[in-house]
Formats: C-alpha cells, structure tokens, sequence
C-alpha cells in the first residue's frame, strides 16, 4: 500500500506537472496576442518554479533512510545564555519550516534555560522526506549579532549543534534486551500542571551497550512517555547500526564536534552586516530574518546536490539568492 500511495503520487505529480505548462503555455500566447498577463504569468511561472525545485528535492534524495519521518536534537554550545537562546532560535527556525512543508511536529523533550533559552530540545518532524530534507542540517550552527542580554551592547558569537535521526517504523526490528536497558523515572520541569510536576512521569533511557542516553517528559503518563523514549531510542540505535556497516557514508558520530569557534558547518551574521553562509556548499544568502523564519530551501536543496554531485553553489554561474 505504501508503494502504491507512492506511485499515485508520482502520476499526480507528472499531471500536474503538464496542467501548469498547459496553462503557461496558454498565458504566453495571450502574450503574444496582446493581452495583458503579465501578472498572472509572473505569479504562475513563481509557483512552477517552486514547485520544480521540489521534484528536483525528491530526486536527488536516495538514500535508505531518506524518505523516513525525523528526529532532531538541539544542544547550546560555548557562551551560556547567549548560546541558549540561539538554540532556542533554531528552534523556532526548524519548526516555522515544517509549517511551511505541513509536517506534524511534537516536542517530547525541552530543558528550558537558566534566564532564556533552552538547554536541550528533542521534536519529531513527522512526513514524508522529512529526515532526506534535514540530514543536512547535522553539525554545529555559529551566530554573530549584537546581544541583547549585553547592556554594553557588544558583539557576540554564539553556538549550537544539530543532530538529525530517521525514526524507524515497526516493520524494521531491532533487537533491544531488556537487561541492556536502565529506566530511570523523574518528575517533568516547567509548565505541565499540577500532575505532571507532582508525579514522576517523565522518563530516562540508558542503553548501556551503546550509552545511547534519551529522555522523554512532555506527556501527562508515564506510559506514553516510555512509548516515545523507546522510539526514540529504537531511531538512535538504528542508525548506530547503520554506520557501523556502512563506513563510507558519513558518520553522525563524527560530525559531532565541539560546539565551539572553527567547527561550524553554517555562520548566521546578524552584525556587523547580515549574511548566513554554510561552509560545505558554500551558498550565501542575504535575506536573514527569512531564513530564521523558516525558510531553508535554498540551503537544504544546495546540500542535497552537493552530495548528489559534489558540486557546491560557487562552481554554479547563478547568482545568489537575495
């Protein structure tokens, strides 16, 4: 059923994909005639622009995993609060993204910071391509802007890091014994009400093989709290497994630096002027507060060719995007 969805979708696709020529087609022959379209022609050709780039997303994604629902973690780096609040900025960054793509997202786990910002957050993004779009988003994200916690004004540099995972349906088994696992039970922190804080429902999950370590504290119950842990979890040792045999890819283990100057894969500059420009393919894009709100396509589509041909956006005679 799941490669049937898949290929209706596809048919629907290459439908679509012939309608919106049809009616470009038809506008530029009113052009032609005359008649005044320019308007409508401009706003159709922006729709089928975008709407090409993400066929273009889809094909270049072929990984196994790629198709796969995601999870992500953030962790502040070097600078207290102010690297705190930059998690918290990515945060929303991620979250206003899947909006924009209709992916569902939970938060299952969210350590608020000492002030502002959080220490930790754990979400699922929940659709289809979902972890192909965000792979790319693993490793350590640097901010430069004027803080606002400094009454002097001055400028900062802040930072965090991103970690993407496939979740991992029920059909792929993975073995976990019992005996490998410590299950330590504590009460939720923040906002919840009185049961969540008066009850130890949130849950911790070691699996000591590994030392993989997560913890889920969003739900009233602690049994759905295990319920979550453990997928999480499942995700976490699925893709241990999957680097272990498969060397050539890129290791997340690796991409784990420290959250620190001079391991960054993308510096946002917010101060002295405004630019985000990621390091691997060396896109640059001017249009900052559009980016924080959620719009990455630029940057997760310049990822997805660089693997896919190794090509990075300078080896391109395109002009970078505004």
């Amino acid at each position: 059923m799941q490669d049937r969805k898949r290929l209706e979708e596809q048919i629907a696709q290459a439908e679509n994909i012939s309608g919106q020529t049809s009616d470009l087609d038809t506008l530029f022959e009113l052009a032609r005639e005359g008649e005044s379209v320019t308007g409508d022609l401009e706003r159709d050709m922006h729709t089928f622009s975008g709407y090409l780039q993400n066929l273009e997303d889809q094909m270049l994604m072929s990984g196994d995993n790629d198709a796969r629902w995601a999870i992500v973690t953030i962790h502040p780096g070097a600078g207290g609060t102010e690297s705190q609040d930059w998690a918290e900025m990515l945060l929303r960054m991620y979250l206003r993204w899947a909006e924009r793509h209709r992916f569902e997202t939970v938060i299952t786990d969210r350590l608020e910071g000492e002030g502002a910002g959080i220490k930790s957050v754990t979400f699922e993004v929940n659709g289809e391509n979902a972890y192909g779009l965000l792979q790319g988003e693993v490793g350590v994200h640097r901010l430069v802007r004027i803080s606002p916690f400094d009454a002097n004004a001055r400028r900062h540099t802040s930072f965090a890091s991103v970690f993407v995972y496939p979740q991992i349906d029920e059909e792929i088994k993975i073995d976990i014994r019992p005996e490998d696992l410590r299950v330590d039970t504590f009460r939720a922190s923040g906002a919840g009400g009185q049961h969540v804080n008066r009850t130890d429902s949130a849950i911790r999950m070691t699996h000591l093989p590994t030392n993989i370590v997560v913890q889920c504290q969003n739900e009233r119950s602690q049994h759905k709290n295990r319920a979550s842990a453990m997928k999480q979890l499942r995700a976490k040792l699925y893709e241990f497994e999957l680097e272990k045999k498969r060397v050539e890819d890129r290791k997340v283990e690796d991409s784990k630096l420290e959250i620190n100057f001079g391991s960054q894969i993308r510096s946002y500059v917010l101060a002295p002027y405004r630019l985000i420009k990621d390091h691997r393919t060396k896109l640059a894009v001017g249009d900052v507060d559009r980016v924080l709100d959620g719009d990455l396509d630029a940057l997760t589509h310049a990822y997805l060719v660089l693997r896919k041909t190794g090509k990075t956006a300078s080896d391109k005679d395109e002009p970078l995007p505004e």
